[in-house]
């Protein structure tokens, strides 16, 4: 079955996001430490499909939903089990959470403007910080 091409080209110029009103979801630095041992294929599916549904809402109305929703939330960085990265510098005082898959496992990251660098994706309940 051949693959149809988009009707319209997208293109996203790096230096003007300025129209873009939904998340961009960056990879760069992402850290292994919960999902390097995950054999749950279907884990990593849903994960997508969250990223989908996050794109299609925007932010707009991602800032309007519950934290175990579509929401964020801010996890404090001394509450984080695994050593931040290096490039994590000490004014970071927290990570925003996502919820990964509609369940409680999140990943975490930092918005940058537009772009949300996802930093660690929990596979396993309590691998990143303590859910209390």
């Amino acid at each position: 079955m051949p693959i149809k091409k988009p009707s319209k080209e997208i293109k996203i110029r790096e230096d003007n996001l300025s129209g873009v009103e939904y998340p961009i979801f960056c990879f760069k630095y992402l850290q292994m430490y919960s999902i390097k041992d995950c054999k749950d294929h279907e884990f990593f599916f849903r994960f997508l499909e969250r990223l989908q549904k996050l794109s299609e809402l925007g932010w707009a109305e991602i800032r309007k939903s519950n934290r175990h929703s579509f929401g964020t939330e801010h996890i404090p960085i001394d509450q984080i089990k695994p050593q931040t990265p290096a490039f994590i510098t000490p004014d970071v005082n927290y990570l925003t959470a996502f919820r990964a898959t509609g369940s409680k496992l999140p990943f975490l990251g930092i918005l940058d403007g537009k772009i949300f660098h996802i930093i660690y994706i929990e596979s396993t309940f309590g691998d990143i910080y303590d859910h209390n």
